[in-house]
């Protein structure tokens, strides 16, 4: 008689619809169970779950806003309570409000450090504690750190800050096979993304990348998938740029 290991359970903060859900669906279907964290969405992530079902994974909703240190932890309580553990941190969740800098009011400066570095320190604190040996922890950065343009200067600034995380946490889970590395997305068809762009300036975006597209949710997906598999185990404290060559 042989001993079936448990399914791996993958994480994935802000997975209710855009690039969360794509990677979500991703690992589903790569053999992980999957915890759709989602702040407000119940019934978009609710139907990612049940797509994820009738697909013949696994996966299980968790409500939780990330940039609330209390809810973080009863999240990762929740996942070990009901699948014994965590192999795999997927930092998806994040917002982007774009103003020059001079005209940024402290509602959308903050409100961007609570979610998209608060929000990850929270996580990784976490999983630093909690994540079983032989982990995978993702971030999701962005290209904008490195293209830089006006008014993304408060958004580009907290990616950066999770750039430098992921190098340090790389280091700090020294002995514990456990990686920590960031995907960098560029212009991705989201709906986040199309929202309040012409049409020309959506074209504009799509002719940065030598390949001349945006990138897909799919995509994006893809890389997280490569980095959460058994091929992407030598590669750690590293930022994967999923953009096409755009930069």
């Amino acid at each position: 008689m042989t001993n079936t290991p448990p399914p791996r359970v993958a994480l994935v903060t802000g997975a209710s619809r855009g690039i969360g859900a794509a990677i979500a669906e991703r690992l589903a279907a790569d053999g992980f169970t999957v915890v759709i964290n989602y702040a407000g969405k119940a019934a978009e992530a609710e139907a990612l779950a049940a797509k994820i079902e009738q697909a013949g994974g696994r996966a299980l909703t968790a409500q939780a806003d990330v940039s609330d240190a209390d809810a973080v932890r009863r999240m990762f309580d929740a996942a070990e309570a009901a699948f014994g553990g965590i192999d795999v941190l997927v930092n998806n969740a994040g917002i982007m409000k774009l103003a020059a800098l001079a005209e940024a009011d402290d509602a959308l400066i903050d409100s961007q450090i609570a979610i998209n570095l608060k929000g990850v320190m929270n996580t990784l604190r976490e999983a630093s504690r909690r994540l079983r040996t032989g982990g995978r922890i993702i971030n999701l950065s962005s290209s904008v750190v490195g293209l830089y343009q006006p008014t993304y200067a408060i958004y580009a600034a907290t990616k950066a800050g999770v750039e430098a995380l992921t190098h340090v946490l790389a280091k700090e889970l020294r002995g514990r096979s456990i990686t920590v590395n960031a995907v960098a997305p560029g212009p991705t068809a989201t709906a986040l993304f199309f929202e309040g762009k012409s049409q020309a300036l959506v074209d504009q975006f799509a002719k940065l990348a030598p390949l001349e597209r945006l990138g897909t949710p799919e995509d994006v997906a893809n890389t997280v998938s490569f980095l959460a598999g058994p091929d992407g185990g030598w590669i750690n404290g590293q930022v994967l740029r999923a953009n096409g060559g755009t930069i």
